[in-house]
């Protein structure tokens, strides 16, 4: 999907990207995406719609980058048990409790489940099948989750895995 803009998107784009551009005469573009797969029935700079790439049934994976949930506790973020809500605890209920070991290592080790930035990261949906195309619209539905927000970037590609 390629979204026109402004001249003023050109001075945020590589001299690659406009050159890119260029080559094709297409004028700048906020989202700009190079693809490995090499078709020899697309070339560099054609316009290409969902009906001539997408089968109704087919399977595919779509990546996108899940919604971000900023800094959360170790209780959403990795599911750990809490404190007791009774017995003598009056605001520890959601609280980690100790994450280290003994004296021996006398540390918390790197890497170990805790409180820290949650969301945002790249997520691949596998798997999915293709049960809409509207090639008047250039859409494409698909049974199942898809990552990310509403109206946020997906890259849709053929299934890795079986």
């Amino acid at each position: 999907m390629a979204i026109r803009l402004c001249n003023w998107v050109s001075k945020r784009l590589t001299a690659g990207q406009l050159g890119h551009l260029k080559r094709n005469n297409l004028s700048p573009l906020r989202y700009l995406r190079e693809f490995r797969e090499k078709d020899p029935q697309f070339k560099e700079g054609d316009k290409v719609t969902v009906g001539q790439v997408f089968t109704m049934g087919e399977r595919v994976d779509v990546v996108g980058t899940s919604k971000g949930k900023g800094f959360q506790g170790g209780v959403k973020r990795y599911h750990f048990h809490g404190g007791p809500k009774t017995h003598g605890q009056s605001d520890r209920h959601r609280a980690p409790g100790s994450r280290g070991s003994t004296t021996t290592p006398g540390r918390v080790y790197k890497g170990a489940r805790g409180p820290g930035h949650m969301g945002d990261d790249r997520v691949t949906s596998q798997n999915l099948k293709i049960v809409l195309i509207d090639a008047d619209r250039n859409l494409l539905g698909v049974r199942g989750a898809v990552p990310g927000a509403k109206g946020s970037i997906v890259m849709i590609r053929a299934v890795r895995k079986q």
